[in-house]
């Protein structure tokens, strides 16, 4: 029989970039809602809408123009750009805000954590000042008694090379 301790299974940290796993899906609609707001997106989708209007406003035949004027196509694309983006935009809030949360809670564990030992420190730092007076008081009244102590030496002293001094003499 072996008393030693069985091993603790250590559980894997949170992963706090992905709250929801590393499930594709999610890290793929963060990465897009972050496309959706680059300079990169909006100069590309900039240009495909004006030659898309120079195409097919400028077209002169028919056969060039898949898309006259209302640009009903146009706003289709819109539409469904639309519909896509903004889920994929909110499950990337979603994502940020559970990151966010699990963020805010380590820190408040942090800040409280960080109060209790300043309490701690300021109770010690206090039992220790109470402590130190506590030993100069000692120290004030060993040093009065050993003054008193010194004076009656003294007095000892003198009274006795006095007796000392009268039998020397008679």
């Amino acid at each position: 029989m072996s008393t030693a301790a069985q091993p603790v299974p250590i559980e894997p940290p949170p992963d706090h970039h992905r709250p929801f796993g590393s499930d594709t899906f999610g890290v793929q609609a963060e990465r897009f809602a972050r496309f959706f707001g680059t300079p990169t997106f909006i100069v590309t989708q900039t240009g495909i809408v004006v030659v898309w209007i120079v195409l097919n406003g400028l077209a002169i035949t028919n056969a060039i123009a898949w898309d006259k004027y209302p640009f009903i196509l146009l706003n289709l694309a819109f539409s469904l750009q639309a519909a896509y983006a903004a889920p994929l935009i909110l499950l990337a809030q979603t994502r940020q805000a559970d990151r966010d949360k699990i963020r805010d809670a380590a820190f408040q564990a942090h800040r409280e954590a960080e109060a209790k030992r300043v309490a701690d420190y300021e109770t010690a730092e206090s039992r220790v000042l109470v402590q130190d007076k506590a030993l100069a008081e000692q120290h004030t009244r060993m040093l009065e008694q050993n003054t008193e102590l010194t004076r009656q030496v003294a007095k000892l002293t003198s009274e006795l090379h006095s007796v000392i001094c009268e039998r020397r003499e008679g």
